[in-house]
């Protein structure tokens, strides 16, 4: 069996060592392949079939096929495709004759790295024509397997943007602004997420809600929560069965058993200027009110997926017709302060709303703003995923 490599002329630069498959039924030809890989410092092992089935059994592991287009058991563009479906990872070049060259530019069109016409071929042309069609193959490859990043990318970006709710409400008497940033490099959603939904003209309902962990699993476990709570406020669950349903959701579908979320719920009534407010091991809102900003006092509850237990509700009432309620995740409060080992936490927000540059800043624009300046005290980007929910009436201060 012919082989190359050894020859000491030539002008083609060595590269790596490549294994090429010659599918050829004429032993002259097959024979003088041979020879011009030997005049180059080729560096290429060559194999021989004489035939497609015979190919079939040696095409393992090869880095080209070089198909003469005029077999036994196949003839033309028959061969090629077969070719092309066996040894779908090695480049394929293909051999004519001068009578019939068109069919290598056809060959081409059919996902052939190149073709070569025999007896216009010397050792030189034939190493390198064998070496940049394994370059094109895997060029071509690396183009596919980076579309398909693109797309499966794509898909993903779409689908997480769709995960993201849009506010039920059809109210125009309160205004709610949300705020979404998962702690996730690249991702467009995380563990915390959020929701509103208006069941009566004057009841509108909230949430907002942490997934323990910043994954993939995590995100998805909180899509669900967020879907579920949305079904049971719709579907009238009474008040104090809401949450223990929501743990059931919740313990039922996460992959650990040490996954665990914390919740806080709010029930605005806006005819009674009331809301009813219910944490579970969240951080309370906090009420901006007659210039004042303060948390809102309700009990902090347990924590939902560790021992189930319902929320003790908390009634709040609005003294005023211009007011803001602010529901976040802790990963707005978890930075640090100055560089230094404390964390900003609820005292830390309450004094970024007192501070008197927040009144210039619209209401829409505040939940970004209160991010940039937890950024800025704690000295570059926070960690944790962050969720905002402001609800406001009136001048909404």
């Amino acid at each position: 069996m012919p082989s190359a490599g050894a020859g000491l002329h030539g002008t083609v630069p060595p590269g790596e060592r490549l294994r090429v498959l010659l599918v050829e039924d004429d032993e002259g030809d097959a024979f003088l392949v041979g020879e011009l890989l030997a005049e180059t410092n080729s560096m290429i092992d060559l194999l021989v079939a004489t035939s497609l089935s015979e190919a079939r059994q040696r095409v393992m592991g090869v880095d080209c096929v070089l198909l003469d287009l005029g077999l036994p058991d196949a003839q033309g563009l028959d061969g090629l495709r077969r070719v092309l479906e066996m040894a779908s990872g090695a480049a394929v070049c293909v051999l004519t004759g001068r009578s019939d060259e068109h069919l290598g530019i056809v060959a081409v069109a059919e996902g052939a790295q190149d073709y070569l016409v025999k007896g216009q071929v010397d050792g030189v042309l034939l190493t390198r024509a064998l070496r940049y069609a394994v370059e094109r193959k895997r060029a071509d490859e690396n183009a596919r397997r980076l579309r398909e990043v693109e797309l499966r990318q794509a898909e993903s970006a779409r689908l997480e943007r769709g995960l993201l709710p849009q506010p039920l409400m059809t109210t125009d008497e309160v205004s709610v602004h949300t705020f979404y940033r998962p702690g996730r490099h690249a991702a467009l959603i995380g563990g915390d997420f959020y929701d509103v939904v208006q069941t009566r003209p004057d009841r509108i309902d909230l949430i907002v809600g942490d997934v323990c962990g910043h994954g993939v699993d995590e995100a998805a476990l909180g899509v669900e929560l967020r879907v579920a709570w949305r079904a049971l406020v719709l579907a009238g669950v009474p008040d104090d069965e809401v949450l223990p349903a929501l743990e059931q959701v919740l313990m039922s579908e996460r992959r650990l058993q040490e996954i665990f979320a914390t919740v806080a719920t709010t029930r605005l009534d806006l005819a009674s200027a009331r809301a009813t407010v219910r944490l579970a091991g969240h951080p309370p809102p906090l009420l901006l009110s007659g210039g004042t900003v303060a948390p809102v006092p309700a009990k902090g509850g347990l924590l939902l997926g560790v021992r189930p237990r319902r929320p003790v509700a908390f009634d709040l009432e609005f003294d005023t017709a211009d007011w803001s309620l602010l529901l976040y995740t802790d990963g707005l409060i978890e930075g640090r302060v100055d560089g230094g080992d404390e964390r900003l936490d609820v005292p830390g927000l309450t004094g970024l709303l007192a501070e008197p540059a927040n009144r210039a800043v619209p209401l829409a624009e505040l939940p970004a703003w209160l991010v940039g300046r937890a950024e800025q005290i704690n000295g570059g980007p926070l960690a944790d995923d962050v969720a905002m929910l402001l609800v406001s009436r009136g001048t909404g201060r």
